[in-house]
């Protein structure tokens, strides 16, 4: 962990296993009426579910397959939320969201680079994934515990219209 993330961990603490899952509990709840977000909620699983298949994984060959399906997913993830959600964020939320956002997207590309040229059986991968998990895990908790909660609430019904189209069409031209 740098210098740098040890700031940020003591300003902004990580979230609970509690608190993460009240969260995911809510913005399902939340969902199950805004298309948009049930997809973004479902991406979340998702990468949930592909850092869990990297970590766990015993092998060269299935830590590279592992860490590039997770690669694509978070980027497609990623460029959805860039191009169509943080705008409105910015807009409907706050600024301040929206830059944090997309700051921590790059970050994340940044660190998923450094992964690839890292010997994938060594114990400086292990830890670098587990870092990139760690911070993933926080910015997935800061987006379904207020971001997009704050959509939900404030955003005008053509924005929500805009989201369920757009969001989709962004995604898939990443990962269709």
């Amino acid at each position: 962990m740098s210098f740098l993330d040890r700031i940020a961990a003591a300003v902004t603490p990580a979230a609970s296993d509690e608190q993460r899952a009240e969260a995911r509990r809510k913005v399902l709840a939340l969902s199950q009426g805004e298309q948009w977000l049930g997809m973004i909620v479902e991406q979340h699983q998702r990468i949930e579910g592909l850092f869990a298949e990297a970590r766990s994984a015993t092998d060269v060959e299935t830590r590279q397959r592992s860490v590039k399906a997770l690669a694509t997913e978070l980027t497609g993830h990623a460029t959805a939320e860039e191009a169509v959600v943080y705008p409105i964020v910015a807009e409907d939320s706050g600024k301040t969201h929206a830059g944090m956002a997309y700051e921590e997207h790059a970050m994340t590309k940044i660190q998923l680079a450094k992964l690839e040229r890292i010997d994938p059986m060594s114990e400086e991968w292990s830890e670098k994934l587990e870092h990139i998990r760690g911070a993933v895990e926080q910015h997935i908790y800061q987006e379904e515990d207020s971001w997009l909660p704050d959509l939900v609430e404030k955003t005008s019904p053509a924005k929500k219209q805009l989201l369920n189209q757009r969001y989709a069409e962004e995604y898939q031209r990443y990962c269709g």
